[in-house]
């Protein structure tokens, strides 16, 4: 019997988080859809794995023999595919970078001419993550390393270089009463209606909304995108406002959308990650050695 890799984390995850809700959340995905899920591994085992009530999800006998050996028997599928693609890349001699908008901001382009000047004949394929993937697809060996926006789901199970830290601002309509404003406090902001990120993007999701600033004021949703142009329109055409990095005035100044900085949240963090594995790879050592070398300088991030 074949059984989808994927169906077994899911079923890692119930078992874990013992909530559908909670296992949602941290595999990004739809409650309904992660139930189907369960119920499809179910069903090709011919077993029950779980007793549900009201109180979450309890492991059966067969489930409970399945949860002991499942981890393993993923872990061990993660180092050999992550060993067969990064022997891929080395013989290709390119360093797969995921990233998220814009970034290490104006230090991209130095970091990766850095590297270039340290690996000669490599190549550095970046390669830009929705907001539904906010680890950029490191944790699923998709790419080598990232540069990614600080906090994201999974961050404990990875390594993370702090690289630079920024204001976050908010973004917008330029139509809008408070854009004539030279500092918003977020409390003004409270009953505005925002643009958010998909529900499956979790945690990283409610950080932008800066859900725990707001003394317990539910969030009012205007639309919800997966990507900058998206998001940029529902901005500018009055669905919502949102919360952006400083850096996003530089990156992303659009006709019909101001920014201004914000007061009453806090900052922003831009990291590069990795994988633990690859704490002794040089190549990916030798990314984040650049990275290090060449944050911005405090004039760069100044705004």
């Amino acid at each position: 019997m074949d059984v989808d890799t994927r169906l077994l984390r899911y079923f890692v995850a119930v078992a874990e988080e013992g909530s559908l809700t909670r296992a949602a959340e941290r595999l990004f995905v739809s409650q309904p859809a992660l139930t189907k899920q369960i119920k499809q591994l179910e069903a090709q085992l011919g077993v029950r794995l779980f007793t549900r009530s009201r109180t979450g999800m309890a492991l059966t006998e067969p489930g409970r023999a399945l949860g002991e050996r499942v981890p393993a028997l993923l872990a061990g599928w993660d180092r050999v595919l992550r060993e067969t693609r990064s022997a891929a890349d080395r013989a290709a001699r390119v360093l797969r970078v995921g990233f998220m908008a814009s970034a290490a901001n104006e230090a991209t382009p130095r970091i990766i001419a850095e590297f270039a000047r340290r690996r000669p004949g490599w190549r550095v394929d970046m390669r830009q993550a929705a907001w539904s993937r906010p680890n950029a697809g490191l944790a699923d060996g998709d790419v080598d390393v990232a540069l990614l926006r600080l906090p994201f789901p999974g961050q404990d199970a990875l390594r993370t270089k702090v690289l630079f830290t920024e204001p976050r601002w908010v973004a917008l309509p330029a139509g809008h009463p408070f854009a004539a404003r030279e500092v918003i406090p977020f409390r003004d902001l409270w009953d505005e209606p925002f643009v958010a990120a998909p529900p499956e993007s979790g945690p990283w999701r409610d950080y932008w909304l800066a859900t725990d600033e707001r003394d317990g004021r539910p969030v009012r949703i205007g639309a919800v995108t997966d990507r900058p142009d998206d998001w940029l329109s529902a901005i500018a055409n009055g669905y919502g406002m949102a919360l952006a990095p400083a850096s996003a005035a530089r990156f992303y100044a659009r006709p019909g959308i101001v920014y201004r900085p914000v007061s009453g949240v806090g900052p922003s963090q831009v990291g590069v990650v990795w994988a633990c594995a690859d704490d002794t790879d040089p190549v990916v050592q030798d990314f984040v050695r650049c990275c290090v070398d060449n944050v911005p300088r405090p004039e760069e991030t100044a705004t």
